[in-house]
């Protein structure tokens, strides 16, 4: 069985599951912006569990979140990002989160992401919110401060800190988030679970406690009680939700359940651009969009993510999203993804279940298409087994356009070069050849080339 690392236990666990089905919890995008590179590759990590577990006879129910309002990051009240984003582009905030909510979804199928079961909104989930936080006031874990907004008694829960292994004690005021210096909360860890609006008009709602709108942990312990139960197999995000919004909300879940709600906890690691984090300051963040103004078929972000390990930090480069584009279509050419009769491939099942394996996998491929003793029809069945969990849409057809008979043998001429080791040949034609409109990739396998 699959085999995953939880950040908690800092084990590779077996997934289990209690019921029919294995409940899977992924922290979804908050929609007041289009979804980066980096963001995406989490959202692939959810897709290649279930895709590991449903070709193993799994059935998965996959819950995955929308927040379109709260208090969130280190937004201040009043005002927050979506609000920020309404009025820089001078419409209602609402209408920004559709508009990036359907952006993301729009990005998901591009990527060949399966839809969730239940993309809940926190918007739409106040209600929800309102009974957990009563219930958590309840059982003595929160309180109402001083400026009337409902805080988590974070000293109440005795194990906190075992995810990321940041203690209370250790943590001093202002430490990343939730900091405020007007006294009206009983310890400087405490978080707020709901926010008095104060001066802000824009997405409130009215409460119990007043006017205001909920703090950003809140929502996922209220929506996946209340989608998946009190119990939950895999909670699934990026490694900077571990602290503080995966710590406080097992508080928070925890605390009302009285069980470790939560079975796995998994995070998918940083991903760096050119050597760098991903920064609107930087001007290096990328879309998926900014791929396909390039040329670059979106799976070949799919094609460069799997090949590397979810858990390990990542260098993505223009040069290696060329790479594994031109690989996809050469193995779409091939025809080796569209098997009508396969089986599983042990070695490929063995390295998914070593908790997700894929660049293990990848290498499998590479290794399956120079084995010279396997037909094309084995090869065929492997890959096409493969893409059940990879999901390349190897199965495409490529249309190859026939080219001029002068490029033909300027690129048999530049072959004849590149084997004599004559590499100033070699480059001379390769520019005669970029020029008339080809993209040259050379490869171990021989040059590869493209009509632009």
């Amino acid at each position: 069985m699959l085999k995953i690392y939880d950040t908690q236990s800092r084990a590779a666990k077996e997934v289990t599951n209690n019921g029919d089905e294995v409940t899977i919890y992924c922290c979804g995008p908050t929609v007041y912006r289009d979804a980066h590179v980096g963001n995406l590759r989490t959202f692939l990590l959810s897709d290649l569990i279930r895709r590991t577990l449903e070709i193993q006879g799994k059935a998965v129910n996959l819950v995955q979140n929308i927040t379109d309002v709260g208090h969130m990051a280190e937004d201040v009240n009043p005002q927050d990002k979506m609000l920020a984003q309404a009025k820089l582009e001078a419409v209602d905030p609402f209408e920004i989160a559709r508009k990036y909510e359907a952006n993301f979804h729009f990005d998901l199928e591009l990527l060949n992401i399966k839809p969730a079961r239940h993309y809940p909104r926190a918007s739409e989930s106040i209600e929800l919110m309102h009974q957990l936080i009563s219930k958590l006031i309840e059982l003595n874990h929160a309180y109402v401060g001083s400026d009337g907004s409902v805080y988590f008694v974070a000293e109440s829960y005795e194990s906190y800190g075992a995810i990321s292994g940041n203690r209370l004690n250790d943590l001093k005021p202002g430490h990343r988030y939730e900091y405020t210096d007007e006294g009206s909360k009983r310890f400087h860890a405490d978080w707020a679970l709901w926010k008095a609006a104060g001066e802000r008009t824009e997405m409130v709602w009215d409460s119990p406690w007043g006017l205001g709108f909920p703090g950003w942990h809140i929502e996922c312990s209220a929506m996946s009680i209340d989608f998946l139960g009190t119990e939950i197999d895999i909670h699934v995000g990026g490694i900077d939700l571990r602290f503080p919004h995966h710590e406080n909300e097992r508080a928070q879940t925890n605390s009302v359940t009285g069980l470790e709600s939560v079975k796995l906890w998994v995070h998918g690691e940083h991903l760096l651009f050119e050597g760098r984090k991903m920064a609107k300051s930087g001007g290096n963040v990328v879309l998926l969009k900014d791929l396909s103004e390039r040329g670059f078929d979106p799976l070949a972000l799919r094609f460069c993510l799997l090949e590397n390990r979810y858990r390990s930090q990542m260098d993505l480069t223009w040069d290696s999203i060329a790479a594994a584009n031109t690989t996809l279509k050469r193995w779409r050419r091939n025809g080796w993804g569209n098997a009508i009769n396969y089986s599983a491939d042990l070695a490929i099942i063995e390295s998914l279940n070593n908790d997700l394996d894929t660049p293990r996998v990848m290498q499998r491929l590479r290794s399956v298409e120079k084995d010279p003793n396997l037909s094309d029809k084995e090869k065929a069945e492997i890959f096409t087994f493969a893409d059940q969990v990879l999901a390349l849409d190897l199965g495409r057809e490529v249309i190859v356009p026939d080219l001029p008979a002068e490029l033909t043998r300027l690129l048999a001429e530049r072959e004849v070069a590149r084997s004599a080791k004559n590499w100033g040949e070699s480059d001379r034609l390769r520019s005669e050849l970029e020029s008339a409109g080809l993209t040259i990739n050379d490869t171990a396998d021989g040059q590869e080339w493209e009509l632009r």
